[in-house]
């Protein structure tokens, strides 16, 4: 089942148009003729909407017939950076719009387990790859060396800080009424900016507090090794971040990690409703009834460790080393064969043409471009469901198999 395919109406076929003439000045007359000309294709679903593509994106996205279609701004600005149409027709992200208004790239670059060393010249080599949506927070530990990599792109006219969509997320150890705004503040430094596009609860799981002068990021355990609850509710904290957003120092509010009973219970005490739910999705974890429950309710979702096992063999899991690679299942490969593609790209179109945001990382240069390009074709119908067929409710990230492994990082026990 889809969380979202897009319907277009017809438009001009600005990308293949453009591509037959000669030189950047004619592409670019060409493209700026069309400039008034709406473009406004609505995500649509056979269980609902979950969200809109706005009229003018940078780019428009169709799983009928899969093509990127830059708009006249966001063409010129790429001209301006002198880069070809065609190499940002293959690696700008479409757009999901939230249920506030707000566009979120559809393609984003994760930085969970990013090394503090490299983090800087990877966000920076992101943004010159095309990557446009950032997802840290505290807990990862590298938001300072994040926030040197877009000021450096920013500083160098790669891209203007309206241009990002940075995400961040509110650690558990800072719940209580009194440290959400303080420690939101100092991870705003951390990145050098003055808001987040996108601040979310990580866990539902409210821990005593931690001073960030005495250790940060805190982790999930105190001084004695166990994990020591706040008696803050969710329901408090939550009402903190409504006043984040009211004061504009978040754009949109997310939750992570909540299943379905939490959801609803948000929906009972929330003023302003989540925009974004992440979690872990792939496909031996499905939560088909989740993704439903928030497509009724127009929450949009972004996917955690799109490559199941893969994305934990370097947290030494047992369970992620007994499990059979998804790079590696034979169904994955066929298809991957089948489409010339990657298995990773694989992976990853099979949630973003479900209408579900996705935040790999690499290392690999070019594997940061095949993440990117995961749009540009289609999966038909049987092989989305072969791939959702794999299903096995298999959870990796549980955090109440959590242990530490030294200087505050953490691991899983099984």
């Amino acid at each position: 089942m889809f969380l979202g395919t897009v319907q277009r109406p017809a438009v001009p076929q600005i990308l293949r148009d453009t591509e037959l003439v000669g030189n950047e000045r004619a592409r670019y007359k060409k493209v700026s003729a069309l400039q008034h000309q709406s473009l406004e294709p609505r995500l649509k679903s056979t269980c609902g909407s979950v969200a809109l593509f706005v009229s003018r994106p940078p780019t428009l996205f169709s799983p009928v017939k899969s093509s990127l279609r830059p708009s006249p701004v966001a063409t010129s600005q790429i001209i301006r950076n002198r880069s070809s149409i065609r190499n940002y027709a293959k690696m700008a992200s479409p757009q999901i719009r939230l249920n506030n208004g707000k566009q979120m790239p559809l393609v984003g670059f994760g930085l969970w387990k990013v090394n503090n060393d490299t983090c800087a010249d990877q966000v920076y080599n992101a943004i010159k790859t095309g990557y446009r949506l950032f997802d840290g927070a505290c807990d990862y530990g590298n938001e300072k060396e994040a926030g040197e990599g877009v000021a450096r792109a920013i500083k160098d006219g790669l891209v203007k800080r309206e241009d990002l969509f940075i995400v961040s997320k509110l650690w558990n150890s800072f719940h209580d009424k009194e440290r959400v705004a303080p420690i939101t503040d100092k991870q705003l430094k951390d990145w050098g900016i003055d808001y987040f596009d996108l601040f979310i609860i990580h866990f539902p799981i409210a821990l005593k507090y931690v001073d960030p002068s005495v250790r940060y990021p805190p982790g999930f355990f105190d001084e004695n090794d166990t994990l020591s609850l706040s008696k803050t509710t969710l329901e408090e904290t939550y009402h903190e971040m409504e006043t984040l957003y009211e004061r504009g120092l978040i754009k949109a509010i997310g939750i992570s990690n909540y299943n379905g009973s939490l959801l609803l219970d948000v929906e009972r005490y929330a003023k302003v409703m989540p925009q974004t739910l992440q979690i872990e999705h792939h496909p031996y974890l499905v939560q088909q009834d989740l993704l439903d429950l928030c497509k009724s309710r127009e929450i949009a979702v972004t996917a955690y460790s799109s490559f199941g096992p893969q994305s934990f063999l370097e947290l030494n899991m047992q369970k992620a080393k007994d499990t059979p690679l998804l790079f590696e299942h034979s169904d994955i490969k066929s298809i991957a064969d089948k489409h010339n593609k990657s298995p990773a790209q694989i992976l990853l179109r099979w949630a973003t043409q479900r209408g579900i945001a996705v935040i790999p990382k690499s290392n690999n240069q070019s594997r940061l471009a095949q993440n990117l390009d995961v749009c540009s074709f289609d999966l038909s119908d049987a092989e989305i469901q072969q791939i959702s067929a794999l299903d096995k409710g298999l959870r990796f990230n549980n955090p109440l198999n959590v242990r530490r492994v030294g200087g505050g990082w953490w691991s899983f026990l099984e």
